[in-house]
Order: C-alpha cells, then sequence, then structure tokens
C-alpha cells in the first residue's frame, strides 16, 4: 500500500540532528539504501551511528551492506563512530520493553556520544525488533509519539524504519502520523503533492523521474486554470537536472492560462531556472534575488 505524501515528507538527506523521522521499505535490498545515507551523512558530520538492525540479520550483513555505499563505514566501525547493536542489547539487562526504558538508554547514549567527542547521536532502528520482543502495538505508538525530550536539544536524530510487509496498514498509518518526518522510500525518487498553497515537489528530478514531475506540473497548472495562480514548492528538492529545469520552464510557458507562477526554491534551483530562460518569462516568478525574475 503506497505510504500518503504530505507536508512532513522529506529525502533523507534533509535530515539532521533534531530530527525524528518514520521510514518504510517493502523490499529487503530497499531497505538499506535511505539507512546507509543517514549513516554516511552522520558520519561526514561528525556524529556517532547507533544501527539497531533486524534481529535476524548479522551484524556482519549490516556492516557490510552499510559499507556497501561508503567505505568509510568500515574505518568508522573499527573506531567505535559506528556501533551495530541491538533493542535486546540496548535495554539490558532488562529483558521487557518500556518507552521509559528504551528512551532512558537512548539518551544515555547520546550524552555519551558528546562525551566522546561526536557533535551528536544518530539512530537507525528496524522496527522488526517489535515481533523479536513480543512488543503490543500500542506501547510501540505511545514510545513514537512521546519521545520528544530525545530530540529538543537537537543532539539526537533517529529513523524507526517499518517493514510494511509485517505491519499492518492501519499501523503504518498510525506511526506515519506519529513521527514529525516521514522519509521517501528510496534514494534518488520524486514525490509530489497538492495543498491550498499549491504543488509542491519533493527529493530528486532527473532522467529517472522526469516523466512524474511533469505529469505533476501538468496537473497542477490544469488545476490552476482557473484562478490563473499556482504556488511551486521546490524547497525540498535534493537535485533538479538542467534537462527537468528545462522542461518545467517549457511547461510553464505553455500554460497560457496561468498568468502567475511563484516559484519557492534554493538559490541554485533559481540561478537554473534563470539560465534555461525561466527568467524571461512573464507568468514565471522566481525568488528576487535572481536577476530578471520580476
Amino acid at each position: 500500500m503506497p505510504v500518503a505524501v504530505d507536508a512532513r515528507t522529506r529525502a533523507v538527506q534533509d535530515m539532521g540532528l533534531g530530527d525524528h523521522a518514520f521510514a518504510h521499505y517493502a523490499d529487503d535490498d530497499d531497505r538499506w539504501e535511505v539507512l546507509s545515507a543517514f549513516t554516511r551523512s552522520g558520519l561526514t558530520n561528525g556524529d556517532k551511528v547507533i544501527a539497531l538492525a533486524d534481529p535476524a540479520v548479522e551484524h556482519e550483513e549490516v556492516l557490510e551492506r552499510l559499507s556497501m555505499w561508503s567505505p568509510a563505514v568500515e574505518k568508522a566501525y573499527s573506531k567505535g563512530q559506528l556501533e551495530i547493536t541491538s533493542m535486546r542489547a540496548l535495554i539490558h539487562p532488562d529483558r521487557r520493553f518500556t518507552a521509559q526504558r528504551q528512551i532512558g538508554r537512548l539518551w544515555e547514549e547520546s550524552v555519551r556520544a558528546r562525551q566522546e567527542g561526536y557533535a551528536g547521536l544518530r539512530s537507525v532502528i528496524d522496527m522488526a525488533w517489535v515481533e523479536d520482543l513480543g512488543m503490543d502495538v500500542e506501547g510501540v505508538m505511545f514510545r513514537e509519539t512521546h519521545a520528544d525530550a530525545l530530540f529538543t536539544d537537537r543532539s539526537y536524530a533517529e529513523i524507526c524504519t517499518y517493514d510494511r510487509r509485517r505491519f499492518d496498514p492501519g499501523v503504518l498509518e498510525a506511526m506515519r502520523v506519529g513521527h514529525p518526518m516521514v522519509l521517501l522510500e528510496r534514494l534518488g525518487d520524486l514525490a509530489t503533492y497538492h495543498s491550498v498553497n499549491g504543488l509542491h515537489v519533493i527529493g530528486d528530478a532527473d532522467t529517472a523521474t522526469a516523466s512524474r514531475l511533469d505529469a505533476a506540473l501538468e496537473d497542477a497548472l490544469t488545476r490552476a486554470a482557473t484562478s490563473g495562480r499556482l504556488l511551486l514548492n521546490l524547497t525540498r528538492m535534493c537535485f533538479l537536472s538542467v534537462t527537468c529545469a528545462r522542461a518545467l520552464v517549457h511547461r510553464v510557458a505553455s500554460a497560457q492560462d496561468v498568468r502567475w507562477v511563484d516559484v519557492r526554491c534554493s538559490p541554485f534551483q533559481a540561478r537554473l531556472l534563470d539560465a534555461v530562460g525561466g527568467g524571461a518569462l512573464k507568468n514565471l516568478v522566481l525568488p528576487r534575488s535572481v536577476g530578471g525574475s520580476q
């Protein structure tokens, strides 16, 4: 079942210390992409990373999977910047999971990481541990929605990743809603959604996702024909290729019934759109710092 896209959806590249995200997968290979990117980013930023993996996966395989995306992972593991463990080990000597015990232990690990000289702590938690420890779903939902104290000083970040084949759709939706941030399933993915404020685009726009972006733009411009105005929010895009930028400008130029398309984006994206002809369009409004966009 598709996971909804809304105002809390982000690409994993946008995560930093202080963020708490819901991630999901339905493929045994896909699940490592997001976790690897989060791990790699943390190591690069000088954070400590703890991976609480699926209990059915040997720690050697976890390390191998994470190392596929970055050779620095094995070095970080050997010096202790990366730890691979389990929920059982985290809550030891307790044998039964409680939200208080887990939150307390993660807080201790966060403090210890800073004492060791790291910028903060990141954890990646595969929620397969729920079945392993025989935990009731209500208890997990309570923990996921009552862990705010871990994130308030922005020295800790966490991904809770759910296998959609293991959890009931209703549980998954409750967990999605219960997290402040929801991650795209794969690296390089692109998602869009409409709101009263226009079209929002998230992720990467390149050859693989160009048709999806174009279809979303066409739909949004059609919807906007009645009012003649559209807000196009690109602030959660991680990558916009030249080809996609040019196609976006062409699509707006062709929308004769839409007199005003206000683009919210990064300075780099604004310069790119300007360079491929966006600044010359009367109905395309780029951020004011870009010449020719007024």
